[in-house]
């Protein structure tokens, strides 16, 4: 693993709960220190009840300053303007996020800098901190998102990728659409915390409270309950199938009121990232019911090798990176195939098939993928400095 670098990494909330970008810090950190920067000026806030919320929480962050969350990573939140395409705004968020990030790296040893992001609208950001290496990691079609200026982040990524050492991206999709920007893209699967997750098969993990009572089976998703989420479908096999259990788990972004009225359909909300595999526990079958978009067909959801991991077979609508992982997945086009995939997804806990996908995630841990991108910058590194031109001899 590469050390002894001071990282900025552009990504989004640190306090969010963990995504691909939490887990790859989090291993970095163990060698080198991470500035983690909370960036937030990717879209235009709404006039919403979420947004202001959002807004208060960013600024009360900001208030605070640069705080030390572990050993090794100190979390900036930015003051900077919300207002993705306005070439003034660009130069004075420029101004403004490179003082703060310049303040923090006044404060650790003197080392080799290196830049990643998670953002794709921060080119501007390139070569600001004398870096020996630029790192785009890509892991969302972003310009698909809701909200975004899309023409904006287009021109934004291009030059981004174009100026990059280094770009990494999460699946297919986006390796075909990004590889005209820079020849150095690379195929980054997501990892998993196996260790974390594959508690939901040990006998003395308890199963969550919440699923006590709930009738078999119980059909369970956890994450971000956003507009790519299927809810139509959700909401006709719970009404196709009321004696079942549906559990969803995660912070609602989204009007949920057509799922509320089911009687068998219980939101619960956010949870903490420690109590999932108690919830797995109690699971019979691991959903990912995205809607189909040119946004989802670039996903790469790091919950299949979270369900994978715990021993819960996974039925999913047809999404390219989670058919790669067929046979272990069963893949249902509309609410009839769904509820016929889950029927007899349910059967299949404690099954070979399933034994063998979870020992299949063992070679998918996030130390994995990270020793994997570290060989990707060294090598990106030495040739570097093998093309570059000698220094005469004064």
């Amino acid at each position: 693993m590469i050390e002894g670098r001071n990282i900025i990494c552009i990504a989004s909330n640190w306090f969010y709960d963990p995504t691909s970008k939490h887990h790859v810090m989090r291993t970095l950190a163990e060698r080198n220190h991470v500035i983690w920067v909370n960036h937030h000026g990717s879209r235009r806030p709404r006039a919403s009840a979420a947004d202001a919320r959002a807004a208060m929480g960013k600024l009360r962050q900001i208030v605070q300053g640069p705080r030390r969350v572990g050993d090794n990573v100190t979390v900036v939140t930015p003051l900077v303007i919300p207002a993705p395409g306005s070439s003034a705004v660009r130069s004075l968020n420029r101004r403004l996020l490179v003082r703060q990030v310049s303040g923090v790296l006044r404060t650790l040893p003197r080392r080799p800098v290196q830049l990643w992001t998670f953002a794709p609208d921060v080119d501007y950001l390139c070569g600001q901190f004398g870096e020996e290496c630029l790192v785009y990691y890509c892991v969302d079609d972003f310009a698909e998102f809701s909200g975004y200026d899309r023409a904006a982040i287009l021109a934004a990524e291009a030059r981004l990728a174009a100026r990059a050492d280094l770009v990494l991206v999460t699946s297919e999709a986006l390796l075909e659409s990004r590889r005209s920007a820079n020849p150095r893209v690379h195929l980054m699967t997501h990892g998993v915390d196996y260790q974390h997750f594959a508690q939901a098969t040990l006998p003395e993990t308890p199963t969550a409270a919440e699923l006590s009572s709930l009738p078999r089976p119980i059909l369970g998703f956890w994450g971000l309950l956003q507009d790519w989420v299927d809810l139509d479908l959700i909401a006709a096999v719970g009404r196709a199938r009321p004696t079942w259990s549906i559990v969803l788990i995660g912070e609602a972004a989204t009007n949920l009121s057509s799922l509320v009225a089911l009687r068998n359909v219980h939101c619960l909300g956010r949870r903490s990232y420690a109590e999932l595999p108690a919830f797995a526990k109690g699971f019979d079958v691991g959903l990912i019911p995205f809607r189909v978009s040119r946004l989802t067909q670039a996903v790469n959801p790091i919950k299949l090798r979270e369900y994978l991991a715990a021993g819960l077979p996974v039925v999913s609508t047809p999404l390219p990176e989670v058919r790669r992982y067929s046979p272990w997945v069963m893949i249902a086009r509309d609410a009839a195939e769904f509820i016929a995939a889950c029927e007899q997804a349910a059967n299949w806990r404690g099954s070979a098939e399933i034994a063998a996908a979870q020992a299949a995630m063992r070679r998918e841990t996030w130390p994995e993928k990270v020793e994997m991108i570290s060989e990707l910058i060294e090598e990106t590194l030495r040739a570097r400095n093998a093309f570059r031109p000698h220094q005469p001899v004064t």
